[in-house]
């Protein structure tokens, strides 16, 4: 059956993104380019997100991997993959991405003439942040492609012959915090790979990310893959790791505040750090469950959105944050028209352009409407 409290997630976690990224405009972080003023506080909120956003996107999409391995062999499903993710990012990185570098060697007096001179003459002259080609907010897509084809043979085997592992889940779940196992490997990664392999995003020197949403992407197979009781189970455990996750998030504001580091100090904040993650993980699971697995008209029209909103949504942030950095507007006000003028902005093209022309269906990752139709049961998931 299919779940719609997973696609409800889905579109809530992408509308998280979009705030997520309005919010990097004004953080002391580095971004493309950044407000006149930085806003301090609003760090602690985008780190809460930050623990736990992309980790459940991996998982989601690795459930829905099962569903779609239910009706389609490796091949079907790799080709599938490859039209669905590979084709929108080569998309993106030719004429969505382009205009977010643009404005940015524009902010940071790197190139001083139109978007036409830029786009013909230097836009696809080496690699970033040195040159001008990158996949920016799309690196969600090649990721999500390799982890696919090279997973893909093991969970063809794992879904035609459910393995002694899948029994040990099975098993292990049911136990009072069994889902807590999870962590292990989470942990050993942030302790043994984290520290000597910062996220970049750019795949070839990505390791920790890499390994770390390899993982993530896996488990979301595998806890579906064990059957109704991971469902249990999570609803179950939902309020205590709605408590665990409250109480480690705390714990780990601290150590963030406190500002030491040393190699204890790692070594118990990965625990933290993993326990947090995974607990706000379940929670949302558990609680999703409860109360969003229902079917919609709302939800069927955002579900096929979130493909492109995804896409188009952080060039329209960059232009629109270009054109009011340097006004003399408050905090609040700033904050309200880029979010307000992303979602407008990507939802007027989405609505009259994209959904209106069939040939740009493949570019943004939609599928047609009549193959969509026959396979219900799928979840398709994206970033």
């Amino acid at each position: 059956m299919r779940r719609y409290d997973l696609d409800w997630l889905r579109v809530i976690i992408f509308g998280l993104l979009i705030f997520y990224h309005v919010g990097m405009f004004f953080v002391p972080w580095g971004w493309h380019i950044k407000n006149n003023e930085i806003i301090s506080w609003i760090r602690w909120p985008m780190l809460f997100l930050n623990q736990w956003r992309l980790p459940i996107l991996f998982v989601i999409s690795g459930m829905g991997t099962y569903y779609a391995l239910s009706y389609r062999n490796i091949w079907q499903f790799n080709w599938e993959r490859i039209k669905r993710l590979f084709i929108p990012l080569l998309f993106g990185m030719l004429f969505i991405v382009p205009p977010q570098i643009y404005f940015e060697r524009l902010d940071k007096n790197e190139f001083v003439d139109s978007y036409f001179e830029y786009f013909t003459t230097r836009a696809f002259i080496g690699i970033y942040p040195e040159g001008n080609i990158s996949w920016h907010h799309l690196w969600f897509l090649p990721y999500l492609l390799i982890f696919s084809v090279l997973l893909s043979p093991l969970f063809v085997h794992l879904k035609r012959k459910p393995s002694i592992v899948v029994d040990w889940i099975k098993e292990t779940i049911q136990r009072p915090y069994g889902l807590y196992i999870f962590i292990i490997p989470l942990y050993l990664i942030e302790v043994l790979v984290e520290p000597f392999f910062p996220v970049t995003h750019a795949l070839i020197d990505d390791w920790f990310n890499f390994i770390n949403s390899l993982i993530l992407f896996f488990f979301g197979f595998i806890l579906l893959a064990s059957g109704k009781g991971f469902w249990d189970s999570v609803e179950s455990i939902k309020s205590k790791a709605l408590v665990l996750g409250i109480i480690s998030f705390s714990i780990q504001l601290v150590i963030w505040i406190v500002g030491k580091d040393n190699i204890y100090i790692h070594i118990t904040e990965a625990l933290i750090k993993v326990t947090n993650l995974w607990s706000w993980i379940l929670a949302i699971f558990g609680y999703a469950a409860k109360y969003l697995n229902k079917k919609s008209n709302l939800l069927a029209y955002c579900n096929r959105a979130v493909y492109p909103f995804y896409i188009l949504h952080q060039t329209i942030t960059i232009i629109i944050a270009y054109y009011i950095m340097d006004l003399n507007w408050s905090f609040v006000s700033k904050f309200l028209w880029l979010s307000a003028g992303t979602f407008i902005g990507s939802w007027l093209l989405y609505h009259f352009i994209i959904l209106k022309i069939t040939l740009l269906h493949p570019l943004f990752g939609l599928k047609n409407e009549k193959v969509k139709t026959q396979s219900h049961n799928y979840i398709n998931i994206k970033p």
